[in-house]
């Protein structure tokens, strides 16, 4: 059966495609892996060097890809494969930095030397908010370490994970290295249960991360590396300058429609008229958010969510948070029936005593007030995930407290809680990940270290336990 694949800012279709076979992916994988990993590391950085080339030459028609496939903004699909283009110079500096070969003196003129191996067939499951960012964030520096990669993109996003593996072959990456796997769920599954795969690299939701962790429960030989969502905090605490602070509360929450795993979905702020003027803020700043299809003009702020089944799904969310005692600031309006546009939404769940520790993976901003930075800490930590935090104003002093006391891996002081940097590690801790940090430490994930003692000539001896030799019988 074809997977086909729909532009969400219209409903046209503009991709189909059979299903793949994953055992043949992978037999294909593991067949060209020898070869690929014999090459130099030199030899495999200058071919992924060439693949940026080939991706700047094709800029314009990656990233109008993306934008039709995802619906956002073509500003904002051209920064992603600004993106794709920046990871193959950042990940072979990773490599050098964080995989480097030692070799150190030992005794008797020998040599301790320390290297690292690929692991072999490497899977990729990426996820359809960055169809081209995010996976190829695991497969260059894969790649580069000697792995072959099977990659299966989104269902939701195929189109634009084909284009990307036709790109790494036109750049000279051979066929059987970078293989593509099309399809659903039951093709995701059935690549992670390949018995022939040495492990398998995911960003994705939470849910789907903890169905991969109990997968591999019984094979902790292979490597797992899980990017999982996050219910990030941003906390605004006497922010001087209200106007910056709702800027960036409104970049944290609604950038990409909110489909970003760092995007804030809580607002932290003191009870009181500061809370209420930060708010006054964010709304007129809301109030001027173009919502739009990927090319128009202006161009939009935020474009629709990825489907219809995921604007249901949160307009569903919401509805909850209202029915639980949530009070609406700012509504979740859907205004184009039967596309998955949504505006930018703000509720107030202050009053709700048991509120949801869930993702709500869209453009959903929910408000918290406390009585003092204690509460607010404390609301930080209130979850489960712990992938990114901010915090908005305060002094020198709470900042060091909330970075000490606030469980996230991406922490920020009067910035957004997304856009991470790409030179440096990206992951967090709880539900949001299994410590194995990808950006610039992605690095540590694609290969293993080899430690070897070395001589150039064998010599030997046993020093203690043997009987004299004098005193042995004939």
């Amino acid at each position: 059966m074809d997977l086909v694949s729909f532009e969400p800012a219209t409903g046209a279709t503009l991709w189909s495609g059979p299903t793949g076979d994953a055992a043949a992916e992978v037999a294909a994988a593991r067949a060209a892996f020898p070869a690929w990993a014999a090459e130099s590391v030199t030899f495999r950085a200058e071919t992924l060097r060439r693949f940026a080339n080939v991706v700047r030459n094709r800029e314009n028609d990656l990233a109008a890809l993306i934008a039709r496939e995802t619906g956002k903004p073509l500003w904002e699909a051209k920064t992603e494969v600004g993106a794709v283009v920046g990871k193959v110079e950042i990940s072979i500096n990773a490599y050098m930095e964080r995989t480097p070969q030692r070799r150190h003196e030992a005794a008797l003129g020998s040599k301790v030397a320390v290297r690292h191996k690929p692991h072999g067939v490497l899977a990729v499951l990426g996820p359809y908010n960055f169809p081209a960012h995010l996976p190829n964030g695991h497969i260059v520096p894969a790649l580069l370490a000697g792995n072959s990669v099977v990659f299966k993109p989104s269902e939701k996003t195929p189109a634009t994970g084909a284009m990307l593996v036709d790109l790494y072959r036109e750049a000279g990456v051979p066929e059987g290295n970078i293989r593509l796997l099309t399809g659903g769920p039951d093709e995701g599954r059935a690549l992670a249960g390949q018995e022939d795969i040495d492990g398998l690299l995911f960003t994705g939701s939470a849910r789907a991360g903890q169905a991969l962790h109990r997968q591999f429960a019984d094979t902790p030989h292979k490597i797992l590396a899980l990017e999982l969502g996050g219910n990030n905090p941003l906390v605004v605490w006497n922010a001087k300058d209200v106007a910056a602070a709702a800027t960036i509360a409104v970049q944290s929450a609604f950038l990409s429609a909110g489909q970003r795993c760092t995007a804030a979905r809580r607002l932290i702020v003191e009870d009181g008229p500061a809370a209420d003027a930060l708010i006054a803020a964010i709304l007129k700043l809301i109030d001027r958010l173009i919502v739009d299809e990927p090319f128009a003009e202006p161009q939009p702020f935020l474009g629709p969510v990825i489907d219809n089944a995921a604007a249901d799904h949160l307009q569903a969310q919401f509805l909850d948070l209202m029915m639980k005692g949530g009070r609406v600031i700012r509504r979740l309006d859907r205004p184009r029936e039967g596309l998955p546009f949504l505006t930018p939404a703000v509720i107030d769940v202050t009053g709700i005593e048991d509120r949801p520790d869930e993702e709500l993976f869209g453009p959903v901003l929910q408000v918290i007030r406390v009585p003092d930075f204690d509460a607010a800490i404390r609301e930080a930590n209130a979850t489960r995930f712990g992938l990114a935090a901010s915090l908005v104003g305060g002094s020198p002093a709470q900042y060091d407290r909330f970075w000490g006391e606030v469980r996230a891996g991406v922490i920020n002081w009067n910035k957004p809680t997304n856009g991470a940097p790409s030179n440096a590690p990206f992951g967090g801790v709880g539900l949001s990940g299994n410590h194995r940090p990808s950006a610039f430490y992605a690095a540590d994930y694609c290969a293993y270290p080899v430690t070897s003692s070395e001589a150039e000539i064998a010599r030997a001896s046993i020093s203690e336990g043997l009987r004299d030799p004098n005193m042995l019988e004939d």
